[in-house]
């Protein structure tokens, strides 16, 4: 093997790799499939470049709840998620971690907890943002820490963020993290809500004061118009380190090019792109290369942001798998890691904060961006260097021909590379090759849709550990609340508004209670609705939720059951149903709706609650008919079929800090969670057969989506034939009809054979009436697509495969 080596690459004027046709590998020559490629390109890596200091790649842990079930995960999972994203060689190795400072209030996809929720009410251990912190840095002391605030408890400034309270509360802030052993190395003022020059003055003179002249401050992280009054007041520009902007490549865009103003790269400030992403964790991927390259060569900012940095909430509410990784599940410890991953290892594994960017060996290949993009980092001991090149765009394989001068190393070149528009696992993050330069020049082959990085630093490596697969939480479930830790949240519970965490008993009870904490109405995010947690998995359907309720005050507690989606729009924002009691003994049973609509379905009056008295609530749901009650009386009932299924919760009236204990979920019948019932999921999309928004309305034609363990997603089989939803409706061929292109919903079940379905071993599904195949409309795997019936092809979009 050596003998043929030699020949085929001594005719070669210089080391040359060919990432197509013969790829040098650890076992020799493999051999590919060679595809042309474009006319040769030069690139020079130069030491001597000038270029801006590198800050680093990163991922944010806040803008709501998006990191909340990870602590609740089991060990070994846990620690291995964890790892992935911070353990230097062994995943994404982030060298950035932006936490939120908690406010009790929603800031995208949940609430984090105040370490103050009233004034004076200090404790350093609420939430998860400490052990997240502690948990990175223990994995790589070298990581930065950055704090942001989203929202606030409505008692600083009697709801005026922009005030001497703030800078007081996030002196707090900094004081907690010092008692945690953290230093915090950057701080933000507000998520995207603009800016007030004296007030960042005033912060940082309070920060230099205190003992935290090390603090850099960040503004404003919304977008560049902080630049012209950084450029305009010098006591401003003093008070500033950095500019960090949202999403300057585009919002959820392709991230292509990206736009700098001349006023913030005059100012002299470091440029981040503090925020970016929000994007699925796999289909990010290809965004997130051309980002990472490309916010360097169009506007030199030195730092890349991610958000967020794990989905770890649960499918029903918003951006669900955005992240590196996918954690929702901790009951079943399943996990899954993000090909966005392996696409920020390919920069975060090879340099490291203080690197210095080449800018003349950064650029676009071949002068076109369509060809994609590269930039080049030396290291701190001015040899060592990491190229990282991304070819998203490009139409075919490329040649480079490279020449190392400026007294950069002329050593081993190790080349990585992950193949984006791959679904394999195993062609993500992979080492390549390795080359050895002759005279300082070497030439490699690029392929279209990948990222690669060339360096001459060691210690890359890619993490093996893999989780559990998912599973239903499984019912009865129950929990006292007197295992966890004062001043925590509740295993499984994620606020979407206000702050509920575990306290000591009130009303004379022994023992722990969850506590809704939050006073008053704080300084909102998103738009403001009654403080509301949520618990459990979406396929639950019947069942009984009951628990002990304590109010405080006057006001109003309640019990959810069948919650589903959540949005962060309207007054209610939910899909559920409520038992709302109050202290007068009124008592409804209410649909809420994502929209923001709230019905009453039933209400009445029993027994005043009364204030510092523990009562017994419970809501129980068979089919249609929803059951309220109180103290273990029924109260009153309703049937309705809007929600199908989903999750538990409690809420209060705005305000009201009401307790709770001893949360019971059990099982009724006919298809809660734990079933037989499971999806049916594309092969050619990945996606599950949804009935759209939980409908249960004849004739609903049925849909692609991301699976999500829904009731609307669960699909039973029955001796007849049938595929069942909720129950009782039958996936239904519409009208009977048996051509091509009949819509495929939902229908009650009535034996008809249009209602027959036969599941082939090949994964097709047939009508039992037509013959003809479940399709995917037009071979589309996008969300939304509708289903019909086709003639049978064997296109991907005509195959399933079931639970």
């Amino acid at each position: 093997m050596v003998s043929v080596l030699s020949r085929l690459l001594r005719p070669l004027r210089r080391s040359t790799v060919l990432l197509t046709g013969l790829v040098l590998a650890a076992g020799g020559i493999v051999a590919t499939t060679a595809e042309p490629a474009h006319a040769a390109t030069s690139v020079t890596i130069n030491g001597s470049s000038g270029g801006r200091t590198f800050d680093g790649v990163g991922a944010i842990s806040g803008g709501g709840g998006n990191s909340r079930l990870l602590i609740d995960y089991p060990e070994p999972e846990r620690g291995q998620i964890l790892d992935y994203l911070f353990k230097p060689g062994y995943g994404a190795s982030l060298q950035i971690l932006k936490a939120e400072i908690g406010g009790d209030t929603n800031s995208t996809s949940g609430a984090e907890p105040s370490h103050e929720h009233t004034r004076g009410d200090l404790n350093c251990n609420r939430g998860y943002e400490w052990w997240l912190m502690q948990q990175a840095k223990e994995r790589n002391a070298a990581i930065k820490l950055y704090g942001l605030a989203w929202g606030a408890p409505g008692w600083i400034g009697n709801g005026n963020f922009w005030s001497s309270d703030m800078i007081s509360y996030l002196l707090s802030w900094l004081g907690c993290a010092k008692q945690h052993g953290l230093s915090i190395d950057y701080l933000g003022g507000w998520n995207e809500r603009g800016y007030n020059i004296g007030w960042y003055e005033q912060l940082r003179s309070a920060l230099n004061a205190n003992g935290y002249g090390g603090v850099k401050v960040v503004a404003a992280d919304s977008d560049w118009s902080v630049a012209d009054d950084v450029d305009a007041d010098a006591a401003f520009a003093g008070s500033v380190d950095i500019i960090g902007t949202h999403y300057p490549c585009g919002y959820r865009s392709a991230q292509s090019s990206c736009s700098v103003p001349s006023a913030a790269t005059s100012s002299g400030k470091q440029l981040w792109a503090s925020e970016n992403g929000s994007d699925d964790y796999n289909a990010g991927a290809n965004a997130m290369a051309r980002g990472i390259n490309r916010g360097y060569i169009d506007g030199r900012m030195t730092a890349y942001l991610n958000w967020p940095v794990v989905a770890a909430i649960t499918p029903n509410l918003p951006y669900p798998t955005m992240g590196l990784a996918l954690a929702s599940q901790p009951w079943s410890g399943s996990y899954a890691i993000g090909k966005n991953t392996w696409v920020m290892a390919q920069t975060s594994q090879f340099t490291a904060p203080g690197w210095q960017y080449l800018d003349s060996s950064s650029g676009y290949i071949a002068g076109n961006r369509n060809n994609g993009s590269y930039v080049s980092l030396k290291s701190t001991n001015r040899s060592d260097y990491s190229t990282v090149i991304e070819t998203m765009d490009a139409a075919s394989a490329q040649t480079l021909n490279v020449n190392v001068t400026g007294g950069l190393s002329t050593g081993t070149v190790h080349v990585w590379s992950t193949d984006v528009n791959s679904a394999n696992p195993a062609d993500y993050f992979v080492h390549t090759a390795d080359i050895t330069p002759s005279g300082g020049s070497f030439s490699l082959t690029v392929q279209p849709g990948r990222v690669y990085t060339l360096t001459t630093t060691t210690g890359q490596g890619k993490g093996t550990a893999a989780g559990p697969a998912s599973a239903v939480m499984s019912l009865p479930y129950s929990d006292s609340f007197d295992g966890g830790a004062v001043g925590t949240e509740a295993k499984y519970l994620m606020d979407w508004q206000g702050a509920f965490e575990e306290v000591a008993c009130g009303g004379g009870r022994s023992g722990d209670c969850v506590r809704q904490m939050s006073a008053q109405a704080p300084i909102t995010w998103d738009p403001l609705t009654d403080p509301h947690t949520l618990l459990g998995d979406l396929g639950w359907s019947n069942y009984t939720v009951s628990s002990d309720v304590m109010l405080e005050k006057s006001g109003y507690a309640e019990l959810l059951g069948r919650a589903n989606s959540q949005s962060y729009s309207g007054a209610a924002g939910l899909n559920a149903y409520h038992l709302r009691v109050s202290d007068t003994g009124a008592w409804s049973i209410l649909s809420s709706t994502t929209g923001g609509s709230v019905s009453t379905l039933a209400h009445g009056t029993t027994s005043a609650l009364g204030t510092n008295r523990w009562h017994t609530l419970a809501l129980t749901f068979s089919s249609s008919t929803i059951t309220a009650a109180v103290d273990g009386s029924t109260v009153g009932s309703a049937a309705d079929h809007t929600w199908a299924g989903g999750q538990v919760g409690y809420a209060t009236s705005q305000g009201e800090t009401a307790q709770f204990d001893n949360l019971s979920i059990t099982p009724g019948t006919g298809g809660t969670g734990g079933g037989a019932s499971g999806p049916i999921t594309g092969v050619g999309s990945g996606r599950c057969v949804d009935v759209p928004d939980q409908s249960q309305t004849a004739g609903t034609q049925v849909e692609l989506w991301d699976c999500n363990g829904g009731a609307n997603q669960q699909w039973t089989s029955t001796s007849a034939g049938e595929l069942r939803v909720y129950g009782d409706d039958c996936l239904d061929a519409a009208g009977q009809g048996t051509s091509p292109g009949t819509k495929v919903d939902i229908y009650p079940c009535n034996g008809g054979s249009n209602q027959h379905w036969t599941v082939h071993a090949d994964g097709t599904i047939t009508g039992g009436q037509s013959g003809l195949c479940l399709d995917a409309t037009g071979g589309a795997a996008t969300n939304g697509t509708l289903l019909e019936l086709w003639t049978c092809n064997g296109g991907g979009n005509q195959k399933w495969t079931r639970y």
